[in-house]
């Protein structure tokens, strides 16, 4: 409920002013009484302390109120007018005079530089409370982002929410110690594995593979290294198998051994795929079903309320991720939201971080800065040096020119600005 004054409005007190220049001194005091009466009955507010009280007056000159009215009302007679002459007279020098109560009354006519008065000044505290109270109330709610989908049995919108809950607590288990290349591996190291990641997003794009294949193909390349040693000839060849059983397990049509062969140039035989199919899948003990960050972009795209340019944008840099192997350190989830943030700060020139997205991610803004830092430092270089395979896949019409987007640099400007 709105309780703020109005100062266009004219209250009872202005009008009563307005009307002081041309009406009888005695009338308009039974007029003022009327009206402040009301306030009084309305809001308990006290009397105005230049305004003059009709019973005191009547008091100081000696008759009841009936009397007084009756003044006002009715012809004044001689023999009244010379009983009120000789009660002036003797009058003492505190009752009221005309000329002090015509005074006082200024107020009415010039309110601007007088003090507000008492009953009105009770309601600016009560003003700014409210409007506390209303932007606490009107704070950024929480979008339902499967409201659109309640007809949809795809979407499973009934318990949505337990499976990214159950996605959260199983991708522990599809996550590798960040150090594996110091304790696990000898003759390879982390440049050879962004090479060969690299190397692989441009072979899943020829083959116009599923954004899951990507995903799933690089996560059984980590988890396969960190728990066998592997020597730096038989690299691509573990590539190759990791996206072969990804395609088996997410895409329709899956590549035949020979498309496998052809592509790595005949480095490798038929019968060397499948010893290392045969490997890997003894290695992982045949888990395939691991939440990648994919899982979770498509989530947070949607508590996003995302387009064609946020979906791009978000892709371009959580596969430039891919590559860099420092990146392994963060979780699934952490790293799909740090992408929609950042594509967002792109895409948008300002930070942006919704209630709904905080809501669905449990990450807060301030926990995605860091991270957030890197992966513009990673747009930066994306179309520089020889790893260049995400930054030319996403610079064609089918991705929008995502590639050529700027980066937002303010994100780092603005934490170095911080710091001093």
């Amino acid at each position: 409920m709105d309780i703020s004054v109005d100062n266009n409005k004219p209250t009872n007190l202005q009008v009563i002013g307005e009307k002081m220049t041309s009406r009888k001194f005695g009338v308009e005091i039974n007029n003022n009484r009327r009206a402040l009466g009301v306030i009084n009955q309305k809001g308990g507010a006290q009397i105005y302390p230049c305004a003059v009280n009709k019973r005191a007056l009547s008091q100081a000159n000696g008759n009841n109120e009936n009397n007084d009215v009756n003044q006002v009302h009715r012809p004044m007679t001689r023999k009244l007018a010379a009983q009120i002459a000789n009660k002036k007279q003797c009058a003492p020098e505190n009752v009221l005079k005309p000329k002090e109560s015509s005074e006082s009354f200024k107020i009415f006519e010039d309110d601007e530089d007088q003090p507000v008065p008492m009953a009105l000044e009770t309601a600016e505290p009560q003003k700014d409370h409210m409007e506390v109270e209303m932007e606490d109330i009107f704070e950024e709610p929480v979008v339902d982002i499967d409201i659109s989908d309640t007809k949809n049995t795809l979407a499973v919108v009934e318990y949505v929410e337990e499976l990214y809950a159950y996605y959260r607590k199983m991708e522990i288990y599809g996550m590798v110690s960040p150090n594996y290349m110091l304790t696990q591996q000898s003759d390879i190291n982390e440049r050879m594995r962004s090479i060969l990641i690299d190397w692989l997003i441009e072979v899943h794009h020829k083959f116009d593979l599923q954004h899951e294949t990507l995903f799933l193909t690089v996560n059984l390349i980590d988890r396969f290294l960190a728990k066998q040693n592997v020597v730096r000839k038989k690299l691509q060849l573990v590539g190759l198998v990791a996206m072969l059983l990804a395609c088996k397990y997410e895409e329709v049509s899956v590549p035949v051994v020979e498309d496998l062969i052809f592509i790595s140039d005949k480095a490798y035989s038929r019968s060397e795929i499948l010893e290392m199919e045969k490997l890997m899948l003894n290695t992982l003990e045949f888990n395939m079903s691991v939440p990648t960050p994919y899982v979770f972009l498509k989530r947070y795209l949607k508590a996003a309320q995302s387009d064609t340019k946020l979906d791009q944008m978000s892709s371009f840099l959580i596969e430039l991720c891919l590559v860099e192997y420092e990146m392994i350190k963060f979780a699934p989830s952490f790293l799909a939201a740090v992408a929609v943030y950042t594509a967002q700060c792109t895409l948008y020139g300002f930070k942006q971080w919704s209630k709904t997205c905080e809501w669905h991610t449990n990450y807060s803004e301030h926990q995605l800065l860091e991270c957030s830092r890197m992966i513009v430092g990673y747009h930066e270089k994306a179309g520089t040096g020889r790893l260049t395979g995400v930054y030319r896949k996403y610079n064609t019409s089918k991705f929008g020119y995502a590639a050529k987007c700027e980066p937002a640099k303010f994100i780092i400007v603005d934490e170095a600005q911080a710091q001093q």
